[in-house]
């Protein structure tokens, strides 16, 4: 069952993803791993019809996906600590990662993939099951924190 739902949804998934994450690359690191779980999860699967193990491996994919973007978002560079040749926007990308951190998980999420991943409040909404403009209110809040922050 596996191998069919391979060579069915592979190529199709791979373009779906490739547009979230805007690499080929890692969207096909993402669809693998959705294979993966899939296999780890063949019984629930086989009780599900065509169009539900369609609609899981989608599924599967995109909390992969948001599994990584949560995974980056708490990623600190505080860790490294910065050399003296480093150049300003180093040093700027380093303080607009740390503000970003004064928001709930979240704002965070929704902003970061809104301005600095250029996904439109739409397709957040889609991604998240969230009217759009829930989305919005969400950044407007997400924005409001960080003005508050630098004052």
């Amino acid at each position: 069952m596996i191998e069919e739902l391979y060579a069915t949804y592979y190529h199709e998934l791979v373009d779906w993803c490739s547009m979230m994450v805007h690499s080929q690359s890692k969207a096909e690191d993402l669809v693998q791993e959705a294979f993966v779980k899939a296999m780890t999860n063949i019984e629930v699967l086989s009780t599900l019809s065509t169009k539900q193990r369609r609609s899981w491996l989608y599924r599967t994919v995109k909390n992969l996906f948001i599994d990584k973007v949560r995974h980056t978002a708490r990623e600190t560079l505080t860790d490294i600590l910065p050399e003296e040749s480093l150049q300003e926007d180093v040093y700027s990308t380093l303080d607009s990662k740390q503000l970003l951190h004064v928001l709930p998980e979240k704002e965070r999420l929704l902003f970061t993939m809104r301005y600095l991943q250029g996904y439109s409040s739409t397709e957040l909404g889609q991604l998240f099951h969230l009217p759009s403009g829930t989305v919005r209110a969400k950044l407007s809040s997400a924005r409001k924190h960080l003005r508050e922050a630098l004052e």
